[in-house]
């Protein structure tokens, strides 16, 4: 048996933030994972190797529709899947032995296993009983599921995200359950290397709590790419077949039921936290109604010495704010103050053009009571924009109409998601827009559309 200052559970950006973290921090850290690899799902399936599959079936996108508007002749590329599905492997290999080097540099231990909780400050894995003065669970999540939908991800026709990244073929066609980031981003992967792609959404708008300019924006752009979508649509049921499978749903509007027809069907209706066999129920460990695990102001549970972080925890679902908490909870335990602002994590969608935001939509604004100004500026006036062949989309700048304080940011278009972090610096430092506006941006950047949008909300934008 070994002794621990912490034993985190889990080892995805959360988990393997916090222990490196606590570690730098002088503190004997162990780490649990029963994977064969380390960086849970983010790294292995879900974010790493669908940015990899979203990079290679854009340059295949380029090749066939805008090289030779460049110069670049009898540029069309043939699609090896099988290669392609190589290069995906080889990223996240690169990735998650960099995490393996990692704790080694940082001589965190890993405990090759799955945890169960005993008792405040014991976790037993396999057949041993580790103790630790501290316990993080950041134990992450898993695809949701849709009532009447079984997936299969083996049988390959009726799959969930981490099925779609390693179909054995590129179907001939696809339903997306669900218009939110997973299913647009692997939607677009699919649709551009020639897959005819059909999204269900239930609701009557794509990328629900978007900002609704950018949600219209963005469904049209992605319908030009050959996307087809069907929205306000309840899905009831999906029968597979060897062959693929049918879907049928009923439009909200009317009641009338209908049927669609696919090669694979992919489910993309969220994520659901993770906590099973943990031995919560026997601890006591409160949950939320969500099947969240609560936590205070310092991401402690019900249980002193138990910490919650990450998806298992509430807020958003997205690997970046595990990060952020997993610093901070490694510094809480350490005595000192860890720090989130949960009102500034970004959001982004890896899509061509990538859409990011940050803070309030516009519309979340109005309801709230303030009056605002909104600075908009499209990129067909951005000169790096147009050079590249990525005009369309936007940056809209929301700033209160009395102090000029930047409420929130949300672009749709080229880089959106390294843009977004300036806004996110600025509104951390409580800036105002002119403070945008007054400050230089390097020419030609696509970043300059963001100086732009924030000139907009006071004097005008120039190159409009």
């Amino acid at each position: 048996m070994s002794t621990y200052d912490l034993i985190v559970i889990g080892a995805g950006p959360g988990g393997y933030v916090c222990a490196i973290r606590a570690a730098q921090l002088g503190m004997k850290v162990a780490c649990v994972e029963g994977r064969d690899t380390l960086g849970g799902t983010c790294l292995n399936v879900g974010c790493i190797p669908s940015k990899a599959l979203l990079h290679a079936s854009h340059m295949a996108h380029e090749a066939h529709e805008n090289f030779e508007k460049m110069g670049l002749m009898n540029a069309h590329v043939d699609i090896d899947w099988q290669k392609m599905q190589g290069y995906k492997a080889d990223t996240v290999a690169g990735n998650t032995k960099g995490i393996e080097f990692l704790f080694k540099k940082n001589k965190i231990d890993w405990l090759k296993g799955w945890a169960v909780i005993e008792a405040p400050g014991k976790v037993r894995v396999g057949d041993t009983i580790h103790d630790a003065k501290n316990i993080v669970i950041a134990s992450g999540s898993v695809p949701a599921t849709l009532r009447g939908v079984t997936v299969d991800n083996d049988a390959g026709v009726v799959v969930d995200s981490t099925g779609a990244l390693a179909l054995p073929k590129i179907p001939k066609s696809m339903v997306v359950i669900g218009a939110g980031i997973i299913g647009l981003e692997l939607g677009s992967v699919y649709a551009r290397l020639g897959t005819e792609v059909t999204v269900v959404e239930y609701l009557d708008a794509i990328t629900p709590g978007m900002d609704g300019e950018v949600q219209k924006q963005f469904q049209k752009i992605l319908t030009r790419q050959g996307l087809n979508f069907i929205l306000g649509a309840a899905v009831s049921g999906v029968e597979a077949r060897s062959d693929g499978a049918t879907v049928s749903y009923a439009l909200r509007k009317d009641d009338s039921a209908h049927t669609l027809d696919a090669e694979v069907v992919l489910v993309s209706t969220g994520r659901r936290p993770y906590a099973e066999g943990l031995g919560l129920d026997a601890l006591d460990v409160q949950m939320t109604d969500r099947g969240f695990i609560q936590v205070d102001g310092h991401w402690q549970t019900s249980v002193e010495g138990i910490y919650a972080i990450g998806d298992a925890a509430p807020g958003p679902m997205l690997a970046h704010k595990a990060e952020d908490e997993g610093m901070a909870v490694a510094e809480v335990i350490a005595g000192k103050h860890g720090h989130v602002n949960h009102d500034l994590i970004p959001g982004v969608i890896y899509t061509m053009p990538e859409v990011a935001s940050v803070g309030m939509t516009e519309e979340a604004a109005k309801a709230d009571g303030r009056k605002i100004k909104v600075g908009k500026f499209p990129f067909m006036g951005n000169a790096r924009a147009k050079a590249v062949l990525q005009a369309d989309g936007f940056v809209k700048l929301i700033a209160d109409a009395e102090t000029d304080r930047i409420l929130g940011c949300h672009i749709i278009g080229p880089n959106a998601g390294e843009m977004i972090h300036e806004v996110c610096v600025a509104m951390e430092f409580g800036a105002a827009a002119q403070d945008l506006a007054l400050t230089s941006h390097a020419h030609p950047t696509t970043s300059e559309a963001v100086r732009e949008a924030a000139l907009a909300c006071g004097d005008g934008a120039i190159h409009v």
